[in-house]
């Protein structure tokens, strides 16, 4: 690519960012729609092909024993669940709030969202069972959002909920909610997923006040309102899939709080069996860290500055001085199409595959599309500051 091109594509993919940064500051100003905290290449051979014109899709009729039989099955799995979910009530120096938390173990450790108990001077919980007792925020974590809380009660009081893979889930898939919406304790309700792969903006942010993003996020068209955040989303079979952690909404009630309209977010149980084991342990948990900065989908007019024929792959538009990504060679206008041999389709790929199956330190290897080839790049993980 030559010079004058190349600042071109700069200029544009920097416009782009700016844009996208401009469209997130207008989530704070009224009447715009906000993300509130939910205080609130598939294997091909698992998909059949899609139906033709001459051969429509013929729907089997819902009998009565059909719903019988779906309501059975809800009925169980809030009467196994259910037990394992508990009611948070946190107290601040500015306040208080609350928020939903589930059992993960014999030992008394139960897991919620870091924003439920933000600066906790005090953590009061309450099992579906009646009892009630303190607890003690043992570990946080930013990135994601997430919180392990300790209480010493009983072993033969815990219920640990099975957790699932959310790997395995597909958009499309029933699922169930429960938590303690609006102070309403152990409340049940269902949906689907509706979108897999989405980012959030992380709490954690530089010491220069930009954002990391959270990745591998489920999106859920499950009633999640306040109090929902740190509860259980959950498969048929009973297994957590994810944890409720914000909703998009336009609208607040007359307490000014957000109100459900069918876009929630949960953060990937594949995640949490990652970073709880080192919260327990340790407190913390260390992200790996590229030291790049994208827009999440390509642009067409980026897609035919470079000369792509698809508009895929996460393009770099920034890149941090003297970060893995800058120590590997990469610069602003690079493509990265694959990661350890995994397609990315967007950004949002690529920071689920980071989450989910990278570790500071690990050398992954990229392929990198620059000036119309196709390049290797191996690049050595950080850690996320």
């Amino acid at each position: 690519m030559n010079t004058p091109a190349k600042t071109k594509l700069i200029l544009a993919i920097t416009v782009l960012t700016l844009a996208a940064l401009a469209c997130q500051a207008a989530i704070d100003i009224p009447n715009a729609p906000a993300i509130s905290g939910g205080n609130g290449d598939p294997d091909s051979s698992a998909f059949s092909p899609p139906p033709t014109l001459s051969s429509p899709v013929q729907a089997n009729p819902v009998t009565a024993s059909d719903l019988l039989s779906q309501q059975d099955a809800l009925i169980n799995l809030y009467r196994n669940v259910s037990p394992g979910v508990v009611a948070l009530e946190v107290h601040t120096e500015q306040g208080g709030g609350t928020g939903t938390g589930f059992v993960i173990d014999k030992e008394g450790h139960i897991v919620t969202n870091y924003h439920v108990v933000e600066g906790a001077v005090e953590v009061q919980v309450t099992f579906p069972s009646g009892i009630k007792v303190r607890g003690e925020v043992i570990g946080t974590d930013t990135d994601s959002d997430l919180a392990v809380v300790k209480v010493e009660i009983n072993p033969a009081d815990l219920f640990p909920i099975p957790l699932g893979d959310s790997n395995q889930i597909q958009v499309g898939q029933v699922v169930v909610a429960i938590g303690n919406p609006f102070g309403l304790n152990g409340t049940m309700t269902t949906g689907i997923v509706s979108g897999l792969g989405r980012t959030l903006d992380s709490i954690n942010a530089t010491p220069d006040g930009r954002v990391f993003t959270a990745g591998a996020i489920i999106q859920t068209d499950a009633a999640i309102n306040p109090g929902n955040s740190g509860g259980p989303l959950l498969n048929l079979s009973g297994e957590i899939i994810g944890i409720n952690r914000a909703i998009r909404t336009f609208n607040t009630n007359a307490d000014n709080d957000p109100i459900n309209s069918g876009i929630g977010f949960a953060i990937s149980i594949n995640i949490v069996k990652r970073v709880a084991p080192s919260l327990i342990k340790d407190g913390h948990y260390d992200y790996p860290y590229l030291g790049i900065t994208s827009i999440n989908e390509m642009p067409l007019e980026v897609m035919e500055e470079l000369g792509l024929k698809r508009a895929i792959g996460a393009v770099i538009s920034g890149v941090a001085p003297d970060g893995p990504a800058d120590d590997a060679g990469l610069v602003i206008g690079d493509v990265i199409l694959q990661i350890n041999g995994v397609e990315v389709l967007n950004f949002g790929d690529l920071i689920a595959y980071l989450f989910t199956d990278t570790s500071p330190g690990d050398i992954i290897q990229l392929v990198v599309f620059r000036n119309g080839e196709e390049l290797q790049m191996p690049l050595t993980l950080g850690v996320r500051p």
